[in-house]
């Protein structure tokens, strides 16, 4: 099943054919990867063939694996994602590094409260509500589907975060202040959206993919010019950019009049700005 997997994503041109034929086969016989690997002997029933042809089929038709598998792994835990709601990428986790590092280099005793702009799967809130000693956890969203996503994963991780359902900065203003903001908005231009695998741009919601025509720092210039507002007078905000949005963001930045430090993930790409009073 695993070979016969494999061959059907070369033939279907996707990168990852090897990994993304492993974790579909594990999905359809409801296995984790590691356990895959220990019954790799294990005669397959008719049904579990015909469940792996079914997500074969559609991951040959470009629906990302998650969908197809139900979940995405995040900073070492699963989350559940659904049409509607955005995958969280690997570049995200320097967001979940950087907040623990300030947190943990904090000299004040009260309680950190820490709102997440933005939440989708809930990746970023729920992560940070279970890596933190204690945080009181915000998460907005103006998508149903991913304030539902939010509260179920957090069910399921046994994370502690209040998620509510609406206008995103209108509600963070009549909470506020808080000693951390977090967020990873919608930065990309509508005009670019041929450019973007068909993974992203045929099954991804725009909602969370999309700022708005001719404006791709609207939400990023949107949390600068509330920042003073959201945030207490030694707090931070993390907010992730896109890959050339980096020069913009200090621009605004300093046309606000706030601290910004850019930080890299891992190809050397500036991805976070770290905003401050």
């Amino acid at each position: 099943m695993l070979d016969a997997a494999r061959a059907f994503l070369v033939r279907k041109e996707i990168e990852e054919a090897r990994l993304e034929g492993e974790l579909l086969v594990a999905g359809a016989l409801g296995l984790s990867r590691l356990e895959l690997f220990m019954q790799l002997e294990r005669p397959v029933t008719a049904p579990e063939v015909d469940a792996a042809r079914d997500a074969l089929v559609r991951r040959g038709r470009r629906e990302p694996v998650a969908y197809i598998t139900g979940s995405r792994e995040f900073y070492g835990r699963d989350f559940q994602v659904s049409a509607g709601v955005l995958i969280p990428r690997p570049e995200t986790e320097l967001l979940v590094d950087l907040v623990r590092d300030w947190a943990r280099g904090r000299e004040h005793s009260s309680p950190l409260r820490l709102a997440d702009l933005g939440c989708g799967s809930g990746c970023l809130a729920l992560t940070l509500a279970l890596e933190l000693e204690s945080p009181q956890v915000l998460a907005v969203d103006l998508a149903p589907a991913a304030v539902e996503a939010t509260r179920r994963n957090a069910e399921r991780l046994g994370a502690t975060c209040e998620v509510l359902l609406g206008d995103g900065l209108e509600l963070l203003l009549s909470l506020a202040p808080f000693t951390v903001l977090v967020s990873n908005p919608p930065y990309i231009e509508p005009k670019e959206a041929a450019e973007l695998p068909p993974d992203v741009r045929e099954f991804e919601p725009e909602l969370a993919l999309f700022a708005p025509e001719g404006d791709p720092d609207f939400w990023l210039r949107s949390i600068v010019e509330a920042l003073p507002r959201l945030i207490e007078a030694e707090g931070r905000a993390f907010v992730e950019l896109g890959w050339q949005q980096s020069e913009r963001a200090l621009e605004l930045a300093r046309e606000a009049g706030l601290q910004a430090r850019l930080h890299d993930d891992l190809a050397r790409i500036p991805r976070v700005i770290e905003l401050g009073l």
